[in-house]
């Protein structure tokens, strides 16, 4: 039987921290009850990472679980693209190993896929800050804060944080415009974004909670930098034509969805 909820977690050097995350989420799921499945992509780590998982996974109860890994470092947007078109079910999250965004959030992302409303939900530390348990350093506060500026500048896109590492996917939509996706580290979130934003699917940012990990590998001035310089070559991809046959598969999908009344499978985890 197919799974109702795929969870991809990718993951780079993240022994330190990722047994407590995949503890975290197997015991959520089993809680629920949901079909599942975890995958964690290991993206040629240097350390035990892999190692790490396969013993933290090798008592998941119902939750199946996989561990995928390849030698050579690709970065978080390879990662997190190999897992989603690795999943087996129609509803796929993307998360960080670190669970800066509890995994008791999911309900909020999900449930408007499961209910036909959205095809692509993610979630915000923009929309309502109160929720923000441990606040990022100030210099990297502010950083993301220009960077997003600089995303809606380019991208005409309406949302406030693209950013933030949790996001859900109705997969027999989104596949193609995951398929099609160029960038390889931080700024592929903004790309799998504007993709399906200009395939008009049905996108909705969603206040989270989340806290800070002072752990986390994000640079601010050369990541900063890479980013926007991925931004531009998305921009140069998009207005090439090379996502177009892309987008027009997703928007067709979308389509035949729509006039066929179809929702996702459904799945409980409230």
């Amino acid at each position: 039987m197919s799974p109702k909820l795929s969870i991809v977690i990718p993951a780079y050097n993240e022994a330190a921290r990722l047994g407590r995350s995949l503890r975290s989420i197997v015991g959520y799921l089993n809680e629920r009850r949901a079909e599942s499945e975890l995958i964690v992509v290991d993206d040629g780590s240097t350390d035990n990472t892999a190692e790490i998982a396969e013993q933290n996974l090798a008592d998941s109860g119902a939750v199946v679980t996989r561990v995928i890994r390849y030698e050579q470092n690709r970065g978080k947007g390879h990662a997190a693209r190999t897992g989603l078109l690795a999943a087996r079910a129609n509803i796929a999250l993307f998360s960080d190993a670190d669970l800066s965004t509890p995994i008791t959030e999911t309900p909020k992302l999900v449930d408007p896929i499961r209910r036909g409303e959205c095809d692509l939900t993610f979630g915000s530390r923009a929309l309502d800050r109160r929720l923000i348990g441990v606040h990022q350093p100030w210099r990297r506060e502010q950083g993301g804060r220009v960077f997003n500026l600089i995303v809606r500048l380019a991208t005409g896109l309406p949302f406030w944080d693209t950013q933030c590492g949790f996001k859900v996917f109705r997969m027999n939509v989104c596949r193609p415009l995951i398929e099609a996706a160029q960038i390889d580290r931080f700024g592929f979130d903004v790309e799998l974004i504007y993709l399906a934003h200009l395939a008009r699917l049905r996108l909705r940012e969603i206040p989270v909670r989340w806290n800070d990990d002072p752990a986390s590998k994000v640079a601010v001035m050369r990541d900063s930098l890479r980013m926007v310089d991925e931004v531009r070559r998305i921009r140069r991809a998009a207005d090439a034509g090379e996502y177009s046959e892309a987008i027009s598969a997703a928007r067709t999908a979308a389509m035949v969805e729509a006039k066929q009344g179809l929702s996702a499978p459904s799945v409980s985890l409230s």
